[in-house]
Parts: structure tokens; sequence; C-alpha cells
């Protein structure tokens, strides 16, 4: 058997935004430096692979969407492979390594690329390579580039084990019993590959210069300048400012771009409405739900979808497509010197003899759009950029230091400033080119790594049995710092946008057009259906609910109380179940969302019980101190959580924030079966897992 067969391996990727894909992409790249060929396709390509005969190694990249699923391009995959019918050693000539990405602020971290491992090995294929999870909460990077460097050692080891067997028994089998299971394991960097990777403080750059033989790294010139400086985005300090680096390999440019003139004038949302399934309604009422005083601006927003074919049950998200910042695009232009060729149209090729392996155009670019379109609606042009997109600005830096930090930025040594000064600062593109003048990309450079601008979900908070033809949604707007370097203070991307279209509705005073001019003079947005989810009231009316909600998390169960009020009317006699709310909030004269709606629901007996904590009101005088947070409402009335669902086969609905709520509401939940029940903390996870197998323990969560 040639060499070239001998060291080939199929690469799959799931992904749902991208992550994936990227990562999929730098191990084909890497894959022809250490000696492999990568065959590289997206999973759901499945007539472009075969796992049932497949003979080389299979190396996976899965993200996971949603609380804990695999991406839409995994579906079909994963529905196939769990196959009742398949035998246990439908895969067992396979041998494997996967990478799965997720989020820890999410209870089911890991699980899209979980479920996958889990169901091959069920299916009797092994591990040549250790499982990885990468953690996008500290950043993926801490496992994907030591997962990435042992997968060569683990792929050279697995064609070395089954050339022996080869050369022994003349075919590649494996025993039964036996196990090419190899330990991650950082492989040896050649001198010609450390030539490559190596660079040094003085290389002069240039676009084919990936490498310096001069060490003059140790306590130069530059590194005495910069040692009085505290670290930040545009300047490092010892040990870093003196050290040699080693950096990704120089990732290869594919597109070739050409500006020509518009022909007529263009729909500057082409961009948009080009996409299937997308609606234009105008926003046909705004309110303010908090007070000017609280922590945080809530709104709610009426959509008009009646002339449309858009519809949402309660529980469902749906998507906001929302345009990056006028003036961030507009500084951006300025900066790439297109500002006069904003309305010119963009035509992709690819490259001829670019070294990029499977290079294609980003479908998320249309053709022959304008350039202020596509960087309004199809980039994201706040993304955190990643280490390869670092080291690309890198050799378009003119002066000597500012490329030396960017190099550092992108390199091994500099992990952690680039977590720090990059990553948790959630520094743009836009914010680099300001820290970094001298960098001159050109206008290809960012349409190869500026990702999709995605659409943003938000929860549906209206029943259409008691808004026909209205769609409510409820939003904070965000806002944060921003350190790049100055100290900026931004507002979130869609959340910002979706209050400034509002406000005209918010003014006093200011009235829309009776009903013929109402649809145009109101502001319009974009929004698309989200596929669909089990978040909803369950099918026998007669279950009871458990809705835990705080903040802008009530929103769904707005919805459910809605249809179960109409519901309860048109079928007076029949039996509901209860229905409990657990709502929480800061204050209750700032930012008590629906109040009023609550209250009335109370009245109709729509809403059997509800509990509101407020965790920073202080109790006055005497009066017993109340629950802080939903969590310890929870436990107050434990009994009868654990009734509903232990003994009444009831249902439990939680929505919110990740990082501050969701794995909260789990340990309380654990923690009220085990004392209500009398079992081990062990056994009441197990438990609270089957509750989520039935579909009895629904999560619409965010981070």
């Amino acid at each position: 058997m040639c060499l070239a067969g001998m060291r080939r391996f199929l690469l799959l990727y799931a992904t749902q935004q991208g992550q994936a894909k990227a990562i999929a992409e730098e191990i084909c790249e890497q894959a022809a430096t250490h000696g492999f060929s990568a065959d590289l396709h997206c999973i759901s390509e499945s007539d472009k692979y075969n796992l049932k005969t497949e003979t080389a190694p299979l190396v996976v990249v899965v993200s996971t969407t949603g609380t804990g699923d695999p991406p839409d391009t995994a579906h079909k995959f994963v529905k196939e492979i769990h196959d009742k019918t398949l035998p246990v050693d439908f895969f067992a000539h396979l041998r494997y390594g996967l990478l799965g990405l997720g989020d820890s602020e999410y209870t089911y971290f890991c699980n899209g690329g979980k479920i996958i491992d889990r169901r091959l090995q069920e299916l009797g294929a092994r591990h040549f390579y250790d499982t990885g999870h990468a953690d996008d909460c500290v950043g993926l990077e801490l496992v994907v580039e030591p997962w990435i460097d042992g997968l060569w050692a683990a792929l050279t080891k697995h064609f070395t084990s089954r050339r022996g067997k080869e050369d022994v028994g003349g075919a590649p089998t494996v025993a039964a019993n036996a196990s090419l299971r190899t330990d991650p394991v950082k492989p040896a960097v050649s001198h010609i590959e450390s030539q490559i990777e190596l660079l040094r403080l003085d290389d002069p750059g240039g676009r084919d210069s990936q490498a310096s033989g001069q060490d003059t790294a140790n306590g130069g010139q530059t590194g005495a300048l910069i040692e009085d400086f505290e670290p930040s985005l545009i300047c490092s300090g010892p040990p870093l400012s003196r050290a040699s680096l080693s950096i990704p390999a120089l990732p290869p440019e594919y597109l070739k771009v050409r500006l020509q003139e518009p022909l007529a004038q263009e729909e500057s949302r082409a961009s948009v409405t080009s996409v299937d399934s997308v609606f234009q309604v105008p926003i046909s009422k705004a309110v303010q739900l908090t007070t000017n005083n609280a922590v945080k601006t809530t709104l709610l927003l009426e959509l008009d979808i009646s002339k449309t074919d858009f519809s949402c049950q309660p529980g469902d998200a749906f998507h906001v497509v929302c345009p990056n910042n006028e003036e961030e695009v507009q500084s951006l232009l300025q900066r790439l010197q297109l500002t006069d060729q904003r309305e010119h149209r963009i035509l992709l090729e690819i490259k001829e003899n670019t070294r990029k392996k499977g290079a294609a155009l980003p479908q998320h670019i249309p053709e022959s759009c304008s350039l202020q379109s596509i960087l309004t609606w199809c980039l994201e042009i706040r993304a955190v950029p990643k280490k390869a997109f670092l080291r690309a600005l890198a050799d378009y830096t003119n002066d000597v230091t500012e490329r030396r930090r960017l190099q550092e930025l992108c390199s091994k040594q500099g992990a952690a400033d680039y977590t720090r000064f990059v990553r948790d600062a959630r520094v743009g593109l836009g914010d680099l080119l300001h820290a970094f003048p001298s960098c001159r990309p050109p206008l290809s450079l960012l349409l190869e790594h500026l990702p999709k601008l995605q659409p943003r979900p938000y929860s549906c908070a209206s029943s259409s049995l008691f808004y026909p033809g209205k769609l409510h949604f409820v939003f904070s707007v965000v806002e944060f710092l921003s350190y790049t370097p100055a100290v900026v203070l931004r507002k979130g991307l869609c959340t910002g946008w979706l209050a400034t279209q509002a406000t005209s509705l918010l003014q006093p005073g200011i009235h829309l057009s009776p009903a013929d001019d109402r649809t145009a003079l109101a502001p319009q947005i974009f929004i698309s259906p989200r596929a669909t989810n089990s978040f909803h009231l369950p099918d026998d009316p007669s279950v009871p609910v458990i809705m835990v909600g705080p903040g802008t998390g009530v929103a769904p169960f707005i919805s459910f109380l809605q249809h179960r009020e109409k519901l309860q009317e048109q079928h007076p006699d029949r039996n509901f179940g209860a229905m409990w709310l657990f709502f929480g909030c800061r204050h209750k004269d700032r930012d008590y969302l629906f109040r009023d709606e609550l209250r009335h629901f109370l009245q109709r007996r729509v809403l059997t019980h509800l509990k509101v904590s407020f965790s920073r009101d202080v109790p006055v005088g005497e009066e017993a101190a109340p629950a802080k947070y939903v969590q310890d409402s929870m436990r107050l009335h434990s009994k009868q959580v654990a009734r509903i669902l232990l003994q009444e086969n009831g249902s439990v609905y939680v929505c919110g924030d990740a990082k501050n709520m969701a794995k909260g509401i789990d340990n309380t939940l654990v923690g009220i079966i085990s004392k209500e029940a009398g079992v081990e903390e062990l056994e009441a996870m197990k438990t609270l897992a089957t509750l989520k197998e039935e579909k009895r323990y629904l999560q619409d969560i965010w981070s």
C-alpha cells in the first residue's frame, strides 16, 4: 500500500455557526505539513463518505447548540446512527478521535459531541485518540490547540500499528480485544517545522516569509522600551516581550475580490430578503417595562404579522435579523479606504493556485451585492478574531512593534494575553485596526476570516389566541464595557438596534397615523422562524406545570398563560392542571415585569401559584426577609415541587440566563428531589436526567 493511502484520514465536522468548520479546516491545512491527507466533509454530506466501509481513521469535530443538542447539520447523521436495528458491531472496524465544542455555562456541556461519541462506542467503534471537550466559556483554544497538536502523534501511532499488522498478517485487521487508544501526546516538532513556526522579533515579514533563522528576541531594544508599561492590548511585558514565539502557520489566502460599479440602484438589504423564510414586519407597539432608574432597560415590542404567513406557538423562539452598527460599518469603510466604493458590487472568485484545500466561496456572501450591504448584513464585524486571523493581520502590519504584538497575541506563549486582552475584552476587527494603525489588510482577508452575521433568537411572549395577527417579544438592552484599549461603553448589537428602532414609538405624544398608513410609517424589522423545539405546554392540559423564569425569562410563560386563559374560556368544563410560576427580579418597584398581567392571571385562576423574589430589596423594619432568588423560593416550596414532579407526573420549564441561573436551578432541583424523596444526590441527579429524557424538564436558556 502506498504511503499516501496509508496516511489518509476522514475528517468530518458538524457545525451550527461555523466554529467546528473553522477548526476542521485548520486541522485539514495542518495535516499536509505532518505528512497526512485529510478528506474533509460536513457531516451532512453523507453522499461523500461511508462510515460503514471506511478503513481510514476518522476525526470528528462537533459543536453543541440549544441546551445540549447536536447542530442542525448533524440531525440526519444522529438519527441514522441511533437506528435501533443496527447491530452492536456495526462500526467495529472504525477507529476515531472526536473533538467536542461547548460552553460550560450550559448544563449539558459539549453534549452534541458526547451524543455522537457515546453512540459510536455503542456500535463498536473505538478511539485511537482521546476525546477533547473545548469550553467556549474560558476559550476554545485552551483545549483545541493542544488537542490538534497531539492528534498527529496519535495518527502516526495508529498508522504504524496498522502497518505492522499488515506486514504480519497481510491485511489491516484488528483483533476484537485490541486497543488502539492513544492518550493525547504533543508531538516533538522537527527542525524543519520549528523553522516554519518559530518567528523572531525582527522578522521583516512579507507575504512569503514565515520564519527567521536569527534569534533576536532576547532582551532587544523593543523589550527595553516596553518593560515600563502595564501590559495591554497593544503592549506586552516580560517574559512574553522577550520570548521566542511559536505562532500558527499563515492561513492560505483563497479569495480574489473585484469591485464593480453598480449598473442601477440596488437594494441595500438584498442579502437579507434573498434568504428563505425571512419576513419584513412592522413594529406596531413598544412598551418600556422597567422604570428609568432600573439597572437594565427592558422593552416589549409588538410586531404586526397579520399580512404574513409567519406563525409562532407559545414557547417557540424566532430569529431577529439585525444589521451591524452603522457607525462601525462607516468607520471600517474609511479604514479600508473604500468609502467612495461602498455601493460597488463585490464579485468573488477563488484564487488560482491557492494552497487552501477545498477552497469555496463563502455561502453567506451573496453574489453581486454591494460592499455596504455585505458589511452591514452579512459579516459579524464585532466577532472576536480567531488567532488565525491575527496571524494573517500581522503580515499586513508595517510597524515592527505592532506586528510583534499581533504575533504575540496569536502565539502559544501569548495565550494568556489573548484571553485577557482580546477574548475577554470582546475586541473586534474595528478595535484592532484602531489599536494597530499600521495594519492595512485587504478586503479579501476580511471576507475570508469574518464569520457570518448570525440572527438573534428571542422567545415568543404572546399567544395568537390572545393577540391574533400580533407577535410580542421582550428584551433587555445589553450594555457592556469594551477595552480597546480605551474603555468604551457599548450596547448589544441587536438589542441596541431594536431599542433605536422603537424610539419613536416610546416617545410620549408621538402617535402612528390611522390604520391605512400604519405599516408604511412604523419601523420595520426582519424576522425568521427558528427550528421547532419541545418547549411547549403539555398536550394534556390537566398536567401540572412549574415555570421558572427570572427577569426576561418570564417571556415565554406569559405566552403560556395567555394561551391557557383562552383555552379555559373555550373549554370551561375541561380539567386544567395547576400552574406555578417562580419569578425573580432585582427590585419590586423597578423591574417587576408584567406585574399587572400576572395579577390578572391569578385572579382568573389561570395561574394558581405566583412566587416572586427580589434580589436587591432590603427588608424594612421587622419584616421577614423574603426569598432572594428563585432558587430560594423553590426550596421554600420543596414539598409541592417534589410532589408535582415525582407523584403527579408534572413538567418543569426553565427560561433565562445560563451563566447566573440555569445551573443553580439544576442544583436546586437535585437538592429538592434528594431531600423530599429521601435519596442520595447521585440518585436525584439520575431522576433529573430521566425527567429531561421524558421531555418533562425543559430549558430555554442563553449565555
